[in-house]
């Protein structure tokens, strides 16, 4: 894997703040005194500026070293088919999809879950938290403790996992369903 995702492109980054702050190339140099050649060689990533003077541009800018360097804001924010990571298990005839990565840092863990014709998920003990879904095709039977409740396609379950819970397909269709708990669990 080549490592050029790994460069920050400071040029792009300073660009993006510039155009937030409805500021031209002109504006902002005459703001750091700086020249617009400058400013443009840049924001093309065809110059690095000393420490000093991207100090000087990001203050310009209303922002720091330290919140420009963040990169909480590159967060990959969508996942993709390529993204997800699947676990089928034959014996209960589901097939399992993460698909959203090492959700098991955040607040929440949605999955994908595909049951075949009378396939299920593994029966889970009760724990704290809140479990929710929507059915995207087929019907289930949600079974909490002594309670089964039926959903269908367009239909969505919301409850606490209190009791032993794991969740059937209908005889005849199977289904696919997502599933959402918090905290992660799955």
């Amino acid at each position: 894997m080549e490592n050029n995702s790994a460069r920050i492109e400071i040029g792009n980054k300073i660009k993006e703040l510039r155009n937030l702050k409805g500021l031209t190339q002109e504006e902002l140099a005459d703001r750091c005194e700086l020249s617009k050649g400058f400013i443009s060689q840049l924001e093309n990533d065809l110059t690095s500026p000393s420490i000093a003077t991207l100090m000087d541009i990001l203050q310009c800018l209303g922002t720091s070293l330290k919140d420009f360097f963040d990169d909480a804001d590159d967060e990959q924010i969508v996942f993709g088919k390529e993204d997800f990571f699947e676990k089928i298990d034959t014996e209960l005839g589901n097939k399992v999809e993460w698909i959203i990565p090492n959700a098991q840092k955040n607040m929440m863990e949605p999955i994908r879950v595909t049951l075949e014709p009378d396939g299920s998920t593994y029966p889970d003990q009760p724990h704290e938290g809140e479990e929710f879904g929507y059915v995207l095709s087929g019907s289930i039977i949600v079974v909490v403790g002594k309670r089964s409740i039926k959903a269908k396609k367009g239909e969505a379950f919301y409850y606490t996992p209190n009791s032993e819970h794991y969740i059937k397909a209908s005889g005849k269709t199977g289904a696919v369903f997502l599933w959402v708990s918090t905290p992660p669990n799955f």
